[in-house]
C-alpha cells in the first residue's frame, strides 16, 4: 500500500485589517488558539501585541507567517526544529532572491546511533504505560 501524501490545502484569504484577534487568526488557519500559542513559544518572530485586556492582536505579516508554519508543519512534515531553522534566515531578512527549500533530510542528517537509542527508550516506555494502562 502506497503511502498517501497531505494534500495542498488552499491558502485562506486573509482579510485586509492591521490586527486579527486570536480566534479570528484560529478560524483562518483552521488550527485551534492553544496550537498558536504553542507556536508562539516555538517561533520567536512571532510575538503578537497584547490589548488592554490581554487579548492577543496579530498583524498581517504574523498571520502570513503562521500560514507558512503550519504549511511547513502539516503539509511537509517538518519538525518544529526543521521549520525553525528554515524560517529563521527568512525571519532575519538574510535572504536574496529565490531559493529553493532543503528537504527535512538536509536540515537533519540522520545520526543512527542516536535514534537507536530514542526508539529503544520509546519501546521502553510503550512496555510501561501497556503494563499501567
Amino acid at each position: 500500500m502506497a503511502e498517501s501524501t497531505p494534500k495542498a490545502e488552499p491558502v485562506p484569504e486573509i482579510p485586509d485589517k492591521l490586527y486579527f484577534r486570536i480566534g479570528e487568526v484560529s478560524r483562518l488557519l483552521g488550527v485551534p488558539a492553544y496550537v498558536l500559542r504553542y507556536w508562539e513559544m516555538e517561533f520567536p518572530a512571532l510575538a503578537p501585541k497584547k490589548s488592554g485586556s490581554g487579548q492577543r492582536m496579530y498583524r498581517r505579516k504574523e498571520v502570513e507567517l503562521l500560514l507558512e508554519i503550519k504549511r511547513l508543519l502539516y503539509e511537509r512534515r517538518f519538525t518544529i526544529e526543521g521549520a525553525r531553522r528554515l524560517l529563521a534566515p527568512r525571519v532575519r531578512g538574510r535572504r536574496t532572491g529565490p531559493q529553493r527549500e532543503p528537504e527535512q533530510s538536509a536540515l537533519f542528517p540522520a545520526r543512527p546511533a542516536a535514534l537507536d537509542n530514542v526508539r529503544k527508550e520509546l519501546a521502553a516506555l510503550l512496555e510501561l504505560l501497556k503494563q499501567h494502562g
